[in-house]
């Protein structure tokens, strides 16, 4: 039961900030995702590639 204790006590912080932290980012990193999606229009449509074209390639598949 002590050894139980001192597992909590030495990686219990750790992992409560690890998750703390997850939790907090999530919503940046969905928007960072919605984001790269709009450049990615944007970037095709100014090169004259169509999106679903560009969403294959980004994607990896080949037409």
């Amino acid at each position: 039961m002590e050894e139980l204790f001192k597992l909590i006590a030495n990686y219990g912080f750790p992992m409560v900030v690890a998750i703390y932290v997850l939790v907090r980012l999530e919503p940046l990193i969905k928007s960072l995702q919605q984001s790269i999606t709009v450049l990615t229009v944007v970037v095709a449509k100014t090169n004259g590639v169509d999106y679903d074209e560009a969403k294959a390639l980004v994607e990896g598949r080949r037409q």
